[in-house]
């Protein structure tokens, strides 16, 4: 069979997930060894046994409802060809608008920044290959996931340091110009965790307890002890949360509060700057 006729077939396969056509390339490229370009270019081309018979298993598992990105073992995220495994989430293009943020909001000087529950790396190297000078650390609890997170920084090149522990706690007397994290936030009880990708992921890295707000509330809590002054905290939560999340960051004393809505136009986003003890006790007056 030709390149474009299995094509063909592969998106009649793959028709019932929520993107056949990407799907379809994703895994012919990752079979072949192929740029997408390729796919263009030689349609006459005729995989030969070895390929159709590994690209089968691939489509069989991709039926199942296995994410692509665990069948290639691999996702893009800002351009970065980051590792993946079934010990973290898989990185979002949502989660590009929390990069977007952060460059816009850090100063010019060389800034220090701590990436909490890191996964892959995803955020924390995105923001080192944009600003080589920072010094960037990476927090993870999961020490598998924390292995996968440093096995992504050492082949690209991107000089993160990641630390296993829960949150700040391995954050010790250390200040940030920003902090950044996309924390637990579903609530246990969601239906969405039944369906698609997610059924395929961490729940540790999903659920949060008090409808998926916990985490994000101890991090507006905690936060302010390992910010300096003018520091940015930066969150990413649910699509309902957004006005929760933002009652939380102005009751702890957060200014120039803000939701930032993703590229399907949910509320995705929500950051605020620390002002600093002294004037975050005269605001409160």
């Amino acid at each position: 069979m030709t390149l474009a006729g299995l094509r063909q077939r592969l998106r009649e396969q793959l028709a019932g997930g929520e993107s056949p056509a990407l799907d379809t390339d994703v895994l012919l490229c990752h079979v072949l060894g192929k740029p997408r370009s390729f796919l263009l270019a030689w349609p006459e081309y005729q995989p030969t046994p070895a390929e159709l018979d590994r690209l089968a298993a691939l489509v069989a598992r991709r039926q199942r409802g296995e994410p692509v990105a665990h069948l290639t073992g691999v996702r893009e995220f800002w351009s970065l060809e980051l590792e993946v495994s079934p010990d973290t989430l898989i990185p979002r293009p949502d989660t590009e608008l929390m990069v977007e943020a952060a460059l816009a909001r850090l100063p010019a000087a060389p800034a220090t920044l701590v990436d909490l529950g890191t996964g892959t790396g995803a955020i924390a190297l995105a923001l080192k290959s944009e600003r080589p000078a920072d010094t960037v650390l990476a927090v993870e609890f999961n020490p598998q996931a924390a292995a996968l997170a440093r096995r992504n920084s050492e082949r690209m090149e991107l000089d993160i340091e990641v630390r296993e522990g829960c949150w700040f706690d391995p954050l010790a007397g250390l200040h940030f110009d920003m902090i950044l994290s996309n924390p637990p936030y579903i609530d246990a009880a969601d239906p969405h965790l039944q369906s698609g990708d997610v059924r395929f992921e961490p729940v540790s890295a999903l659920v949060a307890e008090q409808q998926g707000m916990a985490d994000l509330r101890q991090l507006i809590a905690e936060a302010p002890r390992h910010l300096v002054a003018g520091g940015w905290l930066l969150l990413e939560h649910g699509w309902q949360q957004g006005a929760g999340v933002r009652n939380d960051f102005t009751a702890g004393g957060y200014r120039q509060v803000e939701t930032l809505r993703d590229y399907g136009g949910q509320e995705r986003i929500t950051l605020g700057q620390w002002p600093g003890r002294q004037d975050a006790e005269e605001q409160g007056k």
